[in-house]
């Protein structure tokens, strides 16, 4: 059965309906292509600040207390986003407030006024955020230095944040402008999921973005990716524990071994059964959490794993997960790991599509990025597809010493010796 209604406006508007009667939520998702990989060095951190600028006012909300005013009264869940490739904004709220909710969230899309004063007032906001983000380890590891290991300076490299000092420097003209070639309807989906009913929807969202902007969207750079050898970036700092990244280039969004690539990151580091968990926590008792996931953009993607471990303990928790990484290689999964796997994957996938928002986000993100809808049914049928084989066979393409990087924050030691033990070849 078919979840969800696709639309392409003649102007490029990508609207996807997802009717869920018995919810008793709708959410309402506007999502552009535009993020940290479409900016220049001059202006970098501009698609993370725009979008905190389309809460500062709008022509008809001209104060930001109207706009979070309003939400607050419709008992709204409401939030906005920005990665390396995307610009989200949502809001949640009880089904009998949908209107007015596609009203807000399309009116902070669309109407920003870009006040100079806002401005200026909200780039100390900006700074705080990121001087959060350096007090947060856990994050900033595989966040931000893990790729830029894995990228470098380039936009791929680069904290989706920005810099402090371009920060500083950015004026309303940038914003203007950023706008003018990004948010547009070429580069926009809207989502509604919920308890809506799905001509209604469709109508009321066309009357809503009739404004929008039918200018060319503009691209991005291509990435480029050059490793010989394995990678290391240390960042000193006096902390109880160290925080780790450690993993491999993998497959982008349009590879059909991401799939593969997903299963292998379960086995390794998907939950408490998982085998890093058993190995550094149970075994080794050397750390709190450890995990291991995938990520894939339109152009790149990667496998990573995520620890922090026991100072003294680092070099060999390390050792550990190469050894793991190594046995992905050598020997084939048995038959019962791989179906527990499998059984958890797909549990979680549907599991996590039991509300208006993560339905929303399900369909919008891929119709955004690989312009194409799958349906959970569908993508669990290729999760279920993948053998041992297939999983040998991957594990060998990516866990090799030219693809493998490490990226710790943390009272390290010595960089030498974490250098002569990254090793999978």
């Amino acid at each position: 059965m078919k979840r969800f209604q696709r639309t392409v406006l003649d102007n490029g508007l990508r609207i996807i309906v997802a009717p869920q009667k018995d919810n008793p939520a709708v959410t309402v998702a506007v999502l552009v292509e535009v993020g940290s990989k479409y900016e220049s060095k001059n202006i970098n951190g501009i698609s993370h600040f725009l979008e905190h600028m389309c809460f500062k006012g709008t022509k008809s909300r001209p104060k930001a207390i109207q706009i979070s005013t309003e939400l607050d009264r419709l008992g709204a869940s409401y939030n906005a986003f920005t990665s390396n490739e995307y610009t989200g904004y949502y809001a949640k709220v009880d089904k009998a407030h949908f209107i007015k909710a596609l009203d807000v969230v399309s009116d902070i899309y669309l109407n920003q006024i870009f006040a100079a004063e806002e401005i200026e007032k909200e780039k100390g906001v900006i700074i705080e955020e990121l001087n959060m983000y350096e007090d947060m380890p856990q994050r900033k590891v595989s966040e931000i230095l893990f790729t830029r290991l894995l990228y470098g300076d380039q936009p791929a490299g680069w904290d989706v944040g920005g810099r402090k000092e371009v920060i500083r420097a950015l004026k309303r003209d940038d914003f203007i402008n950023y706008k003018k070639d990004h948010y547009v309807a070429a580069a926009t989906t809207v989502v509604v999921a919920g308890a809506v009913d799905e001509k209604d929807a469709l109508e009321k969202i066309r009357q809503a973005f009739e404004e929008i902007a039918t200018s060319e969207k503009v691209g991005k750079l291509a990435v480029k990716e050059e490793q010989k050898a394995p990678g290391l970036l240390v960042v000193d700092k006096n902390l109880e524990q160290s925080h780790i990244a450690l993993g491999v280039r993998a497959y982008n969004l349009f590879d059909e071994r991401r799939y593969t690539a997903g299963v292998i990151a379960n086995i390794l580091g998907g939950g408490m059964s998982s085998r890093l968990w058993m190995r550094i926590r149970e075994e080794m008792g050397a750390a709190y959490y450890v995990r291991c996931d995938t990520d894939e953009a339109t152009d790149t993607g990667y496998l990573m794993v995520h620890a922090g471990i026991e100072n003294g303990k680092l070099l060999s928790a390390i050792e550990k997960i190469l050894a793991e990484f190594k046995r992905l290689k050598t020997e084939k999964v048995g038959d019962e790991e791989l179906k527990k796997t499998k059984d958890q994957i797909i549990g979680r996938l549907m599991l996590g599509l039991e509300t208006s928002d993560s339905v929303a986000f399900y369909y919008g993100m891929q119709e955004l990025l690989a312009k194409e809808l799958m349906g959970p049914d569908e993508l669990a049928d290729k999760i279920r597809r993948v053998t041992a084989a297939d999983i040998q066979e991957v594990a060998n393409d990516i866990f090799r010493d030219d693809k493998l990087n490490l990226a710790i924050i943390g009272p390290n030691g010595d960089e030498a010796k974490l250098k002569s033990a990254l090793k999978i070849d």
